[in-house]
């Protein structure tokens, strides 16, 4: 039997439009308390149900979700939910006439913020009521008029403690004996239970052994499912021409080349190698060693400030520019092959032959990508849902790679805490098909790294 907060100790929600474009399920994430949704909300969550995108999506099954529960009671009375808590649409539509600086009455802000106003001169307890709004401008307008305001924290990851995937351990000068000369060493006390989250290492996690006795000696390694960190592999003749350049590069190779990781994380700033190591470890899968039949590039459309507008020709005309930074990486893997190997390929001829694709994301919807490398370039654009929908395209023997940057996100509906990249990298922090690492040494160009650091 659900347990009920008593009235006077339930906290008073009240739910912002961009709240359910961001996440429908909003309406049950406050437990036993309750939730208010202004009628302006409804309003304006209907006016997004047609679009062919997340937002559509999103005011599609909140227009689901309040339908069902408008079969348990009237949802302008209040249903309960069966976490305990209320639901109920305010039927509010006019702004306070003392509101004298609202111009506009009829602007849904504004209307949204009377329903909390109301509520919160009614209860006449500070805190009681709380207005949540992923708009900064209405958490502001919200603390000037005495209400308490949130953002939406659900499902938040915070930045600064999510997972690197990597740690130093300094041990006994046998194990680093015994590292180097089998391949693998026991180091105590490492292994977890698949998916415990509070685990303090967890397989697939990378590490820089170093010995007690001389500390000035080093190994890096890797945790396996065995139990025992194996040697990360050495990777003397590169990877397609290239070479890794610092330890976190080591520790990614080690992933992106691991067939029995199917998924593999990459988060770090612009320039410390993301979608080269990933697009180089494809093209060594795919047309090398023949594990995947192809590579398949990807990313979502967003353009960096204003958009150009409509650009002529075909389909493939009208890509080639949002596709052009996956198409520097390959050009540059090419180049840097042909200088090893003396022998220069174009992408085109390994697009002719099969073992390349590049297309965006907006097509992958329903598809099934079995026996495929597939990269996702600049996933910190991406919602949750929408990494979930990509996750679940994979087939028998396929392997996904996404890389980002959470800090430079150019999706207006998600920010560094709340991206799909960052949210992807908690879930699947100690599975065992899974691993993730944080690189932060930049190795594009002195200026480049310098510009990061400063900017």
């Amino acid at each position: 039997m659900i347990q009920r907060l008593p009235s006077h100790e339930r906290k008073t929600y009240v739910l912002d439009s961009n709240i359910f474009l961001h996440d429908p399920a909003a309406l049950f994430a406050f437990e036993e308390h309750e939730v208010v949704v202004p009628i302006t909300v409804v309003e304006e969550i209907d006016r997004f149900k047609k679009d062919q995108n997340e937002n559509g999506r999103n005011a599609r099954q909140f227009s689901r979700y309040l339908d069902k529960l408008s079969e348990r009671a009237d949802l302008a009375e209040g249903v309960e939910l069966d976490s305990g808590g209320l639901l109920r649409i305010d039927l509010v539509e006019k702004v306070a006439p003392e509101w004298t600086w609202a111009s506009d009455s009829q602007v849904a802000d504004n209307l949204i913020l009377s329903v909390a106003h109301k509520l919160h001169q009614e209860a006449r307890v500070a805190g009681r009521v709380v207005m949540v709004s992923k708009d900064t401008n209405v958490r502001i307008k919200a603390n000037a008029l005495g209400i308490r305001s949130e953002d939406y924290e659900h499902g938040k990851v915070k930045t600064d403690e999510l997972y690197t995937g990597q740690s130093e351990l300094t041990v006994a000068g046998e194990v680093i004996d015994d590292l180097f000369r089998a391949g693998e060493a026991t180091v105590p006390d490492l292994v977890s239970e698949e998916g415990d989250k509070d685990a303090e290492h967890v397989v697939n996690e990378c590490f820089v052994l170093r010995n007690a006795e001389r500390p000035n000696q080093t190994a890096l390694g890797r945790l396996h499912e065995d139990g025992k960190v194996h040697m990360v592999r050495r990777v003397k003749e590169g990877v397609w021409g290239i070479f890794p350049r610092n330890k976190e590069q080591f520790f990614a190779l080690d992933l992106l080349l691991d067939d029995d990781i199917k998924l593999v994380t990459l988060v770090g700033k612009a320039g410390t190698g993301k979608t080269l190591l990933a697009i180089a470890a494809g093209l060594a899968k795919s047309a090398d060693e023949r594990v995947y039949d192809r590579l398949l590039v990807s990313r979502p459309i967003f353009p960096l400030g204003r958009d150009i507008g409509f650009l002529p020709g075909d389909i493939e005309d009208k890509l080639n520019p949002w596709m052009k930074p996956v198409y520097d990486n390959v050009e540059f893997i090419l180049h840097s092959r042909s200088t090893v190997r003396g022998k220069q390929r174009a992408y085109q001829e390994l697009i002719n032959q099969g073992l390349l694709e590049i297309e965006p994301l907006t097509y992958i919807r329903g598809r099934s990508i079995p026996h495929q490398y597939l990269v996702v370039d600049e996933a910190q654009n991406l919602t949750p849902h929408e990494i979930k929908t990509i996750i679940t395209r994979a087939g028998e023997g396929t392997k996904i790679v996404l890389t980002g940057d959470p800090y430079q996100i150019d999706n207006p509906y998600v920010d560094a805490t709340s991206n799909g990249l960052v949210y992807l990298v908690e879930r699947f922090r100690n599975s065992r098909i899974a691993g993730h690492v944080t690189l932060s040494k930049g190795e594009r160009s002195q200026l480049a790294e310098l510009a990061a650091e400063l900017l």
